[in-house]
């Protein structure tokens, strides 16, 4: 079942964390922001939505990262229900596919519950001063493949961020598979 991201809380804060990367290390909020403030992700492995976007996803993450943007992938579904979503398989696609940015599991879930997250997947751009502006999508393609003359939307409102540090006043929610909680 598709859900549908909540709008932009403009300025709501970026919660901290600390979790386990796909390479080894452990990462907190602060490891990954970069100057000009910080882009989080919730993906995960077997979501339709999630791998009809990926190729493009890891290009707009290196354009959002080349603004001064730290960018990072978060992992939160639940393993039991979804094998697919292990921190091994995560660990497996982020290899195979050379993730640009680390990819981080989520297995208590509380991470995505701070945030907010209700989607896979699921952007939050944040300022230089960690306050929310993006909450929309990758772009209106869907799943689909995006045509040349479709706007970047993510990309875009990470630039109009870092130029102003106030992100878009409209922005359209992104759309893909519910975060599978824990029972």
């Amino acid at each position: 079942m598709a859900a549908t991201a909540e709008t932009c809380d403009f300025d709501a804060p970026a919660p901290d964390f600390t979790l386990p990367a796909t390479d080894g290390r452990v990462l907190s909020r602060a490891d990954v922001v970069g100057p000009n403030g910080l882009l989080v992700m919730f993906i995960c492995n077997h979501c339709p939505y999630v791998l009809g976007i990926l190729d493009r996803l890891m290009d707009d993450a290196r354009a959002v990262q080349e603004m001064g943007f730290g960018v990072v992938a978060i992992c939160a579904n639940d393993a039991t229900t979804h094998p697919a979503d292990s921190f091994e398989n995560m660990a497996k696609l982020a290899a195979e596919k050379g993730f640009p940015f680390p990819y981080l599991h989520d297995e208590g879930q509380e991470v995505a519950r701070a945030y907010g997250a209700v989607c896979t997947p699921d952007f939050f751009g944040y300022n230089a001063e960690m306050g929310l502006q993006y909450r929309g999508r990758l772009d209106a393609a869907g799943k689909k493949a995006r045509p040349d003359d479709m706007p970047r939307e993510l990309v875009e409102a990470m630039r109009m961020i870092a130029e102003t540090s106030q992100g878009p006043y409209d922005q359209v929610p992104s759309m893909g598979c519910s975060i599978k909680w824990k029972a």
